[in-house]
């Protein structure tokens, strides 16, 4: 078992591996003036650092006159202290892109780092 002061120093390494940056929004019910109901877009975090990985995996087809299928799983490095619900809204800049992501499912969540799959946003649910 790794000592606290050694588990520190290796969240930080894994840290300083961080190029990007992201924003949290989530979809929220919020009471109008009229007492009734609606829900708003809410910036919960702002400028996380965080990294983005992206791995493509090839579908081959069983019938050589078609095409292979080439998708990419796209997954979030981020400290692990960030509580993100599934389904949150994450805008993602890297490298002078910014790209509107959906975490897909529950984190993998480690001591010193947390892994997100992540789709691309297409709309709140």
């Amino acid at each position: 078992m790794l000592s606290q002061a050694k588990m520190v120093k290796i969240k930080k390494n894994i840290e300083k591996l961080y190029t990007g940056v992201c924003t949290i929004t989530e979809h929220q019910k919020v009471q109008n003036e009229n007492k009734s109901t609606s829900f708003e877009d809410v910036i919960v975090q702002r400028d996380i650092p965080c990294r983005l990985s992206f791995k493509n995996i090839n579908k081959t087809s069983q019938d050589e006159n078609l095409a292979s299928e080439v998708s990419q799983i796209t997954k979030l490095f981020i400290t692990p202290e960030i509580q993100l619900k599934p389904g949150s809204k994450l805008s993602v800049t890297q490298n002078g892109v910014t790209v509107e992501y959906q975490s897909s499912g529950e984190p993998a969540v480690y001591r010193t780092h947390q892994e997100i799959v992540l789709e691309l946003f297409r709309g709140w649910t």
